[in-house]
């Protein structure tokens, strides 16, 4: 069965710091495109960044770009999202999401959310 679970997530105040990672179960990061979204409830759901494990290339959504770092750890299977200088509007449930193949393609499967909150 393919799962994957996102986990890091928690309190932390304006400015800064929280890794979140994306764990994979049921199959490989190998050859995938593996994203992070956020959900704010009556919002739409924003991608934040997404990560090709066949090159390495990665995208990032313009307000958080300078400021989140997504990685790749085959080995490890897991997929990680560090967050630096945190601000209140990155409030959100994040989750992990993962395609066969590249980002662009669109993801096929998703994991359950984290909740990140960023006092102010």
């Amino acid at each position: 069965e393919v799962q994957l679970q996102a986990s890091g997530g928690g309190l932390v105040q304006d400015g800064g710091s929280l890794r979140l990672s994306c764990a994979a179960s049921g199959f490989i990061f190998d050859d995938y495109g593996v994203g992070w979204f956020r959900q704010v409830p009556g919002k739409e759901r924003e991608g934040v960044s997404c990560i090709n494990s066949s090159d390495g290339s990665t995208t990032y959504a313009d307000s958080v770009k300078g400021r989140f770092t997504i990685s790749i750890d085959i080995a490890k299977n897991t997929v990680y999202l560090q967050m630096s200088s945190l601000k209140p509007e990155d409030t959100a449930v994040y989750l992990c999401a993962a395609v066969s193949g590249l980002c662009e393609d669109g993801m096929d499967y998703w994991g359950k959310g984290t909740q990140v909150t960023v006092s102010s």
